[in-house]
């Protein structure tokens, strides 16, 4: 009985483990399909985010991520005023993009920290020398929302991105924002998962931030790009356990 046993657990080892799909991969690839079956042709506008939450049965915080996503790699383009409309880009760079989007920092989570590293290490500076008084009062407001969250012994996860969101939204660069908008719902996974933003490491947080703060509001660009690296040190050494 026993032998018969191994024998049948044996017959296990190559059974893969089940891959739960994000919706916003789930939304991207029915796109794809749309796209690419000539269903939604170059310059179709795209239904009202609140239609598409409907249509697909998920809030609109999934589609506006997609959107966001397919917007940073060219492939839809958004107006203010009219809407969002499928690129003009041929189907075969198509299937390409949507490949490496669905597939983007799925498995090399050791990358997407060092991107996000040396990436806000330069939005800090930019921040320090491009802020504006308006700037520098949402940044305080989150910063407010995240020494809150500390002080209840909380995490603070959301409230930690918020700010690092305001950071780079004062570099005035667009695609910086962007990056850093695309990166944040793994980076969120990676800092949950792996119990980064702790208690304790939550309290270090909070001095951190208002180094980085301070920098940025003194207009002190190579101390808020060192006191950015600083903050990111802890989550640039866990990247090795990837």
């Amino acid at each position: 009985m026993y032998i018969y046993y191994m024998e049948t657990i044996k017959a296990f080892e190559n059974i893969e483990a089940i891959q739960i799909e994000n919706p916003v991969d789930k939304i991207i690839s029915q796109l794809k399909n749309l796209i690419s079956s000539g269903q939604l042709k170059p310059g179709d506008r795209l239904p009202a985010e609140r239609v598409l939450a409907e249509m697909f049965g998920v809030g609109r915080g999934y589609i506006r991520e997609a959107i966001l996503k397919l917007e940073f790699y060219g492939l839809l383009k958004t107006s203010p005023q009219s809407g969002t409309y499928v690129s003009g880009f041929s189907l075969k760079i198509l299937d390409s993009i949507f490949t490496d989007i669905i597939n983007f920092n799925k498995e090399n989570y050791a990358s997407l920290i060092e991107a996000r590293y040396y990436m806000e290490i330069n939005s800090a500076r930019l921040a320090a020398e491009r802020r504006t008084e308006a700037d520098i009062e949402q940044m305080e407001e989150a910063l407010t929302e995240y020494d809150s969250q500390s002080e209840k012994g909380q995490s603070g996860v959301q409230e930690d991105m918020l700010f690092h969101i305001k950071i780079a939204s004062s570099t005035k660069n667009t695609v910086i924002e962007s990056m850093l908008l695309i990166l944040i719902p793994d980076l969120i996974k990676i800092i949950v998962d792996n119990n980064i933003c702790n208690t304790k490491r939550s309290h270090s947080s909070v001095i951190e931030h208002h180094n980085i703060m301070d920098a940025i509001i003194r207009q002190d660009v190579n101390s808020a790009g060192e006191a950015m690296a600083v903050h990111l040190k802890p989550m640039m050494e866990s990247r090795m356990n990837f």
